[in-house]
């Protein structure tokens, strides 16, 4: 998935070594990477899905269908702001496996029209009941904004069923969290500084022992300039052009890590005003960083974020 992980874990199991675990950890990981959601890997299911003829079913597998149908989920309560349809105009831009674009090379209006034609998170039929995921057009699939947090809640499931009770998870920037660290302490996560220089901390936060997920976005690490533009990697599916708005970062807690990944992206790609309305009337555990006057940073954070800005 183009990033790394680490995974802290207080009570280890007595029937598995650690190298028993790292195993089952590596093999889990890399099936979800290059064999199921990867589009680096040729071979991988999604892939062979965006290779596959349109009005003819795809058989899938149960995480494929269950990925697409929260992201599908998430594409309509965010009314179309994350789609993962978005596929053409992510490599179009230059943030795609194919290639790195060229300053002279940035897309006019009527590049990004022709492949807005097939864009559209309605263009997916999904069957539940027979596995089976239908293309309506030639849509072409990209599931970075939602696989890393997948991968998070299955790692998740897996110390789960071993009998793990406290962990610290994260693939990237997307994490699972689970009871104490050592001496019964709260696992206290950082809020990053949307800025690209050496990593500092903005804020942190506390567990206090809940079973909680998180994610982030921003458009402070991928980007390109040219002649003093900045081209941020969060395209907005409804336009087919980065964003370009004040909020700089955007950060989520929920159960899910695999919807607290898509929602941050949601967020980012909504800006500050729209994701704060959404995040207040959904009653979300939502951080937003937003760019003050063109100098400094401010944030806004909703009630059910609060709370965890605090320790028992």
């Amino acid at each position: 998935m183009g990033t790394t992980y680490q995974l802290q874990i207080v009570d280890m199991p007595d029937a598995l070594s650690r190298e028993e675990i790292s195993a089952a950890v590596t093999t889990l990981l890399m099936d979800l990477d290059v064999g199921k959601f990867s589009t680096y890997a040729a071979d991988s299911e999604l892939s062979r899905f965006n290779r596959h003829p349109v009005n003819q079913a795809f058989s899938a597998s149960a995480e494929f269908v269950a990925v697409l149908t929260l992201a599908q989920e998430v594409a309509a309560l965010t009314d179309g702001a994350f789609d993962v349809t978005i596929g053409p105009l992510v490599n179009l831009w230059g943030f795609g496996p194919s290639f790195q674009l060229l300053a002279a090379d940035i897309p006019d209006q009527q590049r990004i029209d022709s492949l807005m034609q097939s864009v559209g998170y309605g263009f997916l039929e999904i069957d539940a009941a027979t596995a089976s995921v239908t293309k309506l057009a030639d849509v072409y699939v990209d599931l970075s904004g939602i696989a890393k947090g997948y991968a998070v809640d299955q790692l998740a499931a897996y110390f789960d069923g071993i009998g793990v009770e406290n962990y610290f998870l994260g693939v990237g920037g997307e994490l699972k969290i689970k009871g104490h660290k050592p001496g019964n302490q709260s696992w206290v996560p950082a809020i990053e500084t949307p800025q690209d220089i050496e990593s500092q901390v903005y804020e942190i936060f506390f567990s206090n022992g809940a079973h909680i997920a998180v994610a982030g976005s921003g458009d402070y690490r991928n980007y390109f300039e040219v002649d003093g533009v900045r081209y941020s990697h969060e395209i907005d599916p409804r336009t087919g052009r980065p964003v370009s708005h004040n909020l700089a970062a955007a950060y989520v807690i929920d159960a899910s890590a695999a919807t607290a990944d898509a929602l941050a992206t949601a967020y980012m790609v909504l800006g500050l005003g729209a994701a704060r309305e959404l995040a207040e009337r959904t009653g979300q555990a939502a951080y937003f960083i937003f760019t003050s006057d063109g100098v400094g940073f401010a944030d806004y954070v909703t009630d059910e974020f609060s709370s965890y800005l605090r320790t028992d």
